[in-house]
């Protein structure tokens, strides 16, 4: 049964086709014959106590000088026969958190949004690891310049992160007696006013920071290792680390394990896990990425399994 899939992302022309997770999603739409509609940024809205979107008939296609159109906008009501795709990228800001609130209206209205507004709210990509302790690396959370200095003291060596970056943006590595870490320290806490987070520093991430994909909690096969370059620590794509695709491990898929139940029964049905050599370090629930890599490395479809679980979903409610 052909279904309305309504993509709320960021601008789409401005958007890397090659890299890029949402559009490898519409494509996989767009194969089954589902109707497509691109929300207009900033186009969710409540009229009346009723979920509504700014949005245009979307097209696409694999060519990168002109991979989309759009056609006329109109308004429409979200609800029964609609499926959402809420891909914002961060920050999860107010804004966020309201484009949330609408898509909650939509959804008890019968959209299928995926992933659940909810637990968009609920799950901060760094505070939802620590959910799956036992999976973790030694981690400290807290607004007290004093008590983070005091975790780098003791593991000698760590890893200092605000709570809403993205794509590596100021993550620190921060040794004991760093000249510099009383000004990280009072940057990434605002003077005692904002939460931080030290973790361990893991020497692995010298063998990639692998992101390990959950499709309706089933892992993909495979992970996509992104190691650092050069002078770099950080193996984010986004500031120049190298993807290189790899079989999960045993330990790899018992992390995945430990999270994938949780993230089924509340409706997150595409997450990323973050995971340095053994340990996970974050759960990605907003855009999680690194379909295209993956896709293109081994020859999977992953979207493919992605809109299984959808149409599924979509068509018993």
């Amino acid at each position: 049964m052909s279904l309305d899939i309504v993509v709320v992302m960021d601008p789409i022309g401005s958007i890397r086709i090659a890299k890029d997770s949402t559009f490898a999603m519409l494509l996989e739409a767009q194969r089954r014959g589902h109707r497509m509609w691109y929300v207009i940024p900033g186009g969710l809205a409540l009229h009346d106590g009723r979920a509504v979107a700014k949005v245009a008939a979307l097209q696409v296609r694999e060519d990168p000088t002109h991979w989309f159109d759009l056609g006329q906008t109109s308004h429409i009501e979200l609800g029964a026969g609609h499926v959402v795709l809420m891909r914002k990228d961060p920050p999860v800001d107010d804004e966020f958190i309201h484009d949330t609130q609408i898509l909650g209206v939509a959804q008890s209205a019968g959209a299928l949004v995926v992933n659940d507004p909810q637990g968009l709210r609920d799950y901060n990509e760094k505070l939802a690891a620590l959910l799956f302790p036992q999976c973790c690396p030694p981690t400290v959370v807290t607004r007290d310049a004093a008590t983070l200095k005091a975790f780098v003291a003791e593991h000698r060596e760590a890893v200092l992160k605000p709570l809403d970056g993205m794509g590596g943006r100021s993550i620190f590595r921060v040794g004991h007696g760093d000249p510099n870490a009383n000004v990280i320290l009072e940057t990434l806490t605002q003077g005692g006013r904002s939460l931080a987070m030290a973790q361990r520093y893991l020497p692995e991430i010298k063998d990639g920071d692998k992101r390990i994909l959950l499709v309706d909690g089933v892992p993909v096969d495979y992970c996509l290792a992104r190691i650092p370059q050069g002078d770099e620590f950080r193996g984010n794509l986004a500031v120049g680390g190298r993807g290189e695709g790899r079989p999960l491990t045993e330990r790899d898929r018992w992390i995945a394990a430990q999270v994938a139940p949780e993230m089924k029964r509340r409706g997150m049905l595409f997450v990323g896990l973050d995971v340095i050599g053994d340990y996970l370090t974050e759960v990605n629930v907003t855009s999680p990425t690194c379909i295209r890599e993956l896709d293109a490395q081994f020859g999977l479809n992953i979207c493919a399994d992605l809109f299984d679980a959808i149409e599924v979903r979509a068509n018993a409610a």
